[in-house]
């Protein structure tokens, strides 16, 4: 993809960058803040997870999400998680549909691949499943099939409140950090634009062998219902009584 004629100076000015960029600085293995949609704040990727905890400046060995944005990545997992297909199927919707962080069992004994074990702990993985279409181009170098993942985590320095936007991103984290703002994304501006909906994280939502839901940690997606129990009713109603 081209970047817009005029964006290379001025980008170096701002200490922002364009797809291409962006693109370019995680096959580098540098860590890059990357917008979502509303509600959701911005988010910190790389293909290392050790770079994203640097980036927030928190200690390397921290757990963080498994970027699974790729349907080949939670396909390669079923082997070693504790749901059966119904469940799994349910998984991939609450990723993909309500864009949420995800916890999922693992099966006892089993022995994830190594690309796992950076979101794994004490027998459930952290996974972040969310494909907004504009993002797609700078995401599609990262699959299973290219020996390339991502891992994620919300776009904030330790101590901080997560960027709702690029300028919020780039005041916080150094410029060794890469900061792709959503106006330089084709298409962003269809979810975006004017939205004045409060932006936070995502809803962490915990998904038990046995069809349970919990909600690990509120979020964006919970924030417009009353409690998290309401939300979680409607996690039921519209995916769980489907199963």
């Amino acid at each position: 993809m081209t970047q817009p004629s005029g964006r290379t100076s001025e980008s170096k000015a701002e200490g922002l960058v364009g797809v291409d960029e962006a693109r370019a600085a995680l096959r580098r293995g540098q860590a890059v803040v990357l917008p979502n949609p509303a509600p959701l704040t911005c988010v910190v990727a790389a293909t290392d997870a050790q770079g994203v905890n640097r980036a927030k400046g928190r200690p390397e060995g921290q757990a963080v999400a498994l970027w699974a944005h790729d349907p080949g990545t939670f396909a390669a997992l079923e082997d070693v998680l504790d749901l059966d297909e119904a469940l799994r199927a349910v998984a991939q919707r609450l990723l993909t549909e309500q864009r949420v962080t995800l916890l999922v069992p693992l099966r006892n004994g089993a022995s994830g691949p190594d690309w796992l074990a950076p979101a794994a702990r004490e027998s459930w993985a952290m996974l972040f499943g969310t494909r907004w279409p504009p993002l797609l181009p700078v995401l599609e170098d990262h699959s299973l099939e290219d020996h390339s993942v991502l891992y994620v985590s919300s776009a904030n320095r330790t101590g901080s409140a997560p960027a709702a936007t690029a300028a919020q991103a780039r005041a916080m984290f150094p410029h060794s950090v890469a900061v792709l703002p959503a106006d330089r994304l084709p298409g962003a501006e269809l979810e975006t634009g004017s939205d004045p909906t409060p932006r936070a994280a995502t809803t962490t939502l915990r998904l038990y062998p046995d069809a349970r839901v919990t909600v690990h940690r509120r979020g964006a997606q919970d924030a417009a219902f009353t409690d998290p129990d309401a939300y979680l009713d409607h996690i039921r109603a519209s995916f769980l009584e489907l199963k």
